[in-house]
């Protein structure tokens, strides 16, 4: 069992965590497949995103998320054998307003924020952090991005930004994600202790959930099971 009282900072991943990711991707593709003929099932077309998002995340040149996004929807037309107009690439980033929380989320940040210093530490670009951040109901402490450290996890250079900008020793912070390699490992290999938010996906190992073994110091189902654990 972990012993909360130790944590001052709670670290949240924020898509797939707190943002329900895979409806908000599914929303965005699933009309463009559609205008293209192109059929894929869930699992598949997770983990068709998830390779395309990969490769764009590890350019060499850094691109910022919605450039990532863009080339994601690219890619599936490569691949699946259609070019997808201007509108339709841009589309996947600019849907990302509209993605919702999770139905547990508000309720859980905010009664954990009575406890702890909440900050997000997401693979994003601040301006559509932006348009996130009032759909959750706190005001988060500290908001750590792709974009400021010029990398994407599971690179550890922006946990490190997240230490630098906190000043809190690893001993007092707990990260909490949805993702083992995106979130759990580095952390974990920085001494920073983890909770696993082990959410139902359509597929392990695709999309948010891309499988990897590694072991949290806790996992629950939500976020509401995480704020009970830390009020016991």
């Amino acid at each position: 069992m972990l012993d909360f009282s130790r944590f001052s900072v709670l670290t949240f991943d924020c898509y797939g965590t707190m943002i329900d990711w895979e409806t908000g991707i599914f929303s965005a593709l699933r009309p463009i497949l559609v205008a293209h003929n192109k059929r894929l099932t869930d699992i598949a077309l997770l983990e068709l995103y998830s390779e395309l998002e990969l490769a764009a995340e590890q350019k060499q040149d850094f691109l910022n998320y919605r450039d990532v996004l863009e080339s994601v929807v690219g890619g599936f037309g490569e691949q699946l054998g259609f070019a997808p107009s201007t509108a339709e690439m841009r589309s996947l980033p600019e849907s990302l307003s509209n993605w919702q929380p999770f139905s547990d989320t508000v309720g859980a940040l905010r009664a954990l924020k009575q406890h702890y210093k909440l900050a997000v530490i997401s693979n994003i670009d601040d301006d559509l952090f932006a348009l996130t951040a009032p759909k959750l109901g706190v005001t988060f402490d500290y908001v750590i991005t792709a974009q400021q450290a010029r990398c994407y996890k599971p690179c550890r250079k922006i946990f490190g930004l997240a230490r630098e900008r906190m000043g809190v020793h690893p001993d007092k912070w707990l990260h909490v994600g949805q993702s083992i390699y995106h979130d759990v490992i580095p952390a974990q290999s920085l001494g920073i202790s983890t909770v696993w938010v082990n959410r139902p996906s359509p597929g392990m190992g695709a999309g948010a959930t891309k499988a990897v073994t590694g072991k949290p110091d806790l996992e629950v189902a939500s976020l509401a099971e995480l704020a009970a654990a830390s009020a016991n």
